[in-house]
């Protein structure tokens, strides 16, 4: 069976945008006449059928927010979806949680008119989906990724600041040689966090060596396995003073690979790791880390969205600030030449 043509193919074939396909299909008047011509002839021509899925969803309220997510694994998702349920609910609002991967299941439920807005991650909203979300005027909040439309807001962390704070901090306590487990390529966090701490390295003349750079899929086991293979592969004189853990869990896994070869946190390295979670609490040595504010953004969030589903303003950026949290896992090193 042949695949059915999409959006993006007419908007190729066109040479418009696709935001711009998916206003001249719908009617919408601010496409001209010969723009809307050449998309209708490249919709004959490629046989496209349009899915107005998009029509019914102005036509009636739910009182139902959607959050989409491809995971909740993690202190961070339990805490966020938990700020986002508590916050909806004050405001008469049920919450949708969807998590999958697969994008179909996001199109179903969203466009479906099942939910009057949403709450997600990009890595579900491709190119395609993101133009028919602008164009038919659905209201979104991302959280992971800084973007502003009529109809759409992000409500990030500040986290290129972030890792900014986490590498000045040990350059202040005399640490030269730093080291750096990121979390997944393409996660806005994770890059943010890394750019952070490469832009501070550079800044203070510091050289990024790549062998200390591993990856840590901000994952407490991925860290742990990742960090025991690297401490046990290369030689004493070779590794750095210090490590930034991508956030949380990632910083336990590396204190505990360091524990398992009979050594300690901070007497043979310096970590730092990114959020400040709750685990931290019952965590020994007390991790330093960089705090960011998790319910706020899911309360934020959610204020945010109601706020565009009511038409009461339109999209904007926020960026939620961080602060650095000094705990036990960060020493002074008693001398420049110790690095």
């Amino acid at each position: 069976m042949k695949e059915r043509i999409t959006i993006r193919e007419v908007a190729q074939e066109a040479n418009v945008s696709i935001a711009t396909v998916s206003k001249a299909l719908n009617n919408v008047d601010v496409v001209t006449p010969k723009t809307k011509e050449k998309v209708l002839t490249a919709a004959k021509k490629l046989h496209y059928t349009p899915n107005l899925f998009g029509k019914n969803l102005k036509a009636k309220h739910t009182n139902m927010i959607g959050f989409y997510t491809h995971t909740i694994i993690g202190p961070y998702f339990s805490t966020l979806i938990e700020a986002i349920v508590k916050e909806a609910e004050q405001h008469h609002y049920g919450v949708n949680v969807i998590i999958s991967s697969d994008k179909k299941v996001l199109s179903s439920h969203l466009l479906g008119n099942m939910v009057d807005g949403f709450i997600g991650f990009e890595d579900l909203i491709d190119d395609e989906a993101l133009g028919t979300i602008q164009s038919e005027g659905i209201k979104a909040v991302f959280m992971d990724r800084e973007i502003e439309d009529q109809s759409i807001s992000s409500v990030v962390f500040s986290s290129r600041k972030a890792g900014k704070l986490a590498t000045q901090y040990l350059i202040e306590k005399g640490h030269q040689k730093i080291g750096f487990l990121p979390g997944h390529p393409g996660v806005y966090d994770s890059d943010e966090r890394y750019l952070g701490f490469e832009e501070t390295m550079k800044e203070a003349g510091l050289t990024i060596n790549e062998q200390w750079i591993i990856p840590g899929l901000f994952e407490e086991k991925a860290s742990f396995n990742n960090m025991t293979q690297y401490l046990n592969m290369q030689e004493k004189n070779s590794w750095p003073t210090a490590w930034i853990a991508g956030n949380d869990l990632s910083a336990i896994g590396v204190i505990k690979a360091i524990e398992g070869l009979a050594m300690s946190v901070p007497e043979d390295f310096s970590v730092v790791g990114f959020d400040d979670i709750e685990l931290l609490r019952y965590f020994k040595p007390k991790i330093s880390t960089i705090r960011n504010p998790i319910r706020e953004q899911g309360r934020q969030a959610v204020i945010e969205l109601l706020h565009l589903i009511d038409n009461q303003k339109t999209g904007e950026n926020k960026s939620l600030d961080c602060q650095l949290i000094a705990g036990e896992t960060a020493k002074e090193l008693r001398n420049k030449h110790e690095s």
